[in-house]
């Protein structure tokens, strides 16, 4: 008989329960702990959307649904648990007293990740006397459906916890990137925030609206990204000579005066209220369930449409399909 496999959550928000819904359908039992009076509402809203969408992925059948406990207090929901991951507001001194707390609790051996969007491993391990057991898991949203985990440890952390930790991420469908050395804000963020800083100013200087600025990704380099990324794009867009054609023909722009990436403009209130307007006569009609949904509808078929090709994410859902397989 397979022994049930359990992990904790703590924080049941958007990536908590998104962390909640991936290991769940995949047959774990998972703790949750958030003490917030609404929690276990939107933690059910954000499993109905996993419920879903998760194994419209798949062509094979998904594992039997694990148990969901809601726990009293976080060592009860830590205590006999494999993974340990927390989803609190990223606040440095509330991150430290929370693994403070779990790692009073927990297995010594259990792997305690945090979805830290910005915080290196060694400023959470600061103060803990179980270094060795802490690194960063940052997940992208929707966690159930996107399966990219930045996996960053710190010099401090166990390796074979590490490997570890890369195992159980991909059993459960996920694309564990292996981030060697730790830097704020990991690699997707950084780049992220590049585009989020460039879209601000265009707002700002009234050159685009934030209609405009999703439409030049989605209708554009957004649909070439979703399959081949940066520089395999770049690769293809040098022709026959390759990449180091492409440099050499687009490489001097990088010292035009093109972007305003190395400044922030000034969140003013009347910037702020711009991007707001703006955005709830673009979205505004949809509430944000209907947006979730169809967001989640849309991934499908963007990542199902590689899987015939093999290729980028098709690839990770046929080998993940292959596991399923095997379990069932």
């Amino acid at each position: 008989m397979t022994t049930k496999r359990i992990a904790a959550c703590v924080g049941g928000g958007v990536i908590g329960g998104g962390w909640i819904a991936r290991f769940l359908l995949h047959g774990w039992d998972v703790n949750v702990f958030d003490p917030a009076a609404d929690a276990q509402r939107k933690i059910g809203e954000v499993l109905d959307n996993a419920r879903a969408s998760l194994p419209e992925l798949s062509d094979v059948g998904m594992p039997a649904e694990g148990t969901l406990t809601f726990c009293d207090t976080m060592a009860e929901a830590v205590a006999n648990a494999e993974w340990i991951q927390e989803s609190v507001p990223e606040r440095l001194d509330i991150k430290h007293k929370v693994m403070a707390d779990i790692q009073a609790a927990c297995p010594t051996d259990a792997i305690v990740a945090s979805s830290t969007s910005g915080f290196k491993p060694s400023e959470l391990q600061q103060g803990s006397s179980r270094v060795q057991q802490m690194m960063v898991a940052h997940p992208f949203n929707p966690v159930y459906l996107l399966p990219l985990v930045e996996l960053v440890p710190s010099e401090a952390t166990d390796p074979a916890l590490v490997e570890k930790a890369k195992q159980i991420l991909t059993s459960v469908g996920m694309k564990p990137l292996h981030v060697r050395k730790e830097i704020d804000a990991h690699i997707a963020d950084r780049l992220l925030e590049a585009v989020w800083r460039e879209g601000l100013w265009l707002i700002n200087d009234g050159i685009a609206t934030t209609e405009e600025i999703d439409d030049a990704i989605r209708f554009g380099f957004g649909l070439r990204w979703a399959q081949m990324g940066l520089f395999e794009t770049y690769r293809v867009a040098g022709g026959e000579a390759g990449m180091a054609h492409f440099i050499a023909q687009f490489g001097p722009c990088l010292e035009w005066p093109w972007t305003k990436l190395m400044d922030v403009p000034e969140l003013t209130d009347e910037l702020v209220q711009t991007i707001a307007d703006q955005s709830d006569a673009q979205s505004g009609m949809h509430s944000i369930r209907e947006l979730e949904r169809i967001r989640d509808t849309n991934l499908i078929g963007i990542m199902r449409a590689q899987k015939q090709t093999n290729w980028g994410v098709g690839e990770l859902l046929n080998d993940h399909d292959e596991r399923l397989k095997q379990l069932g």
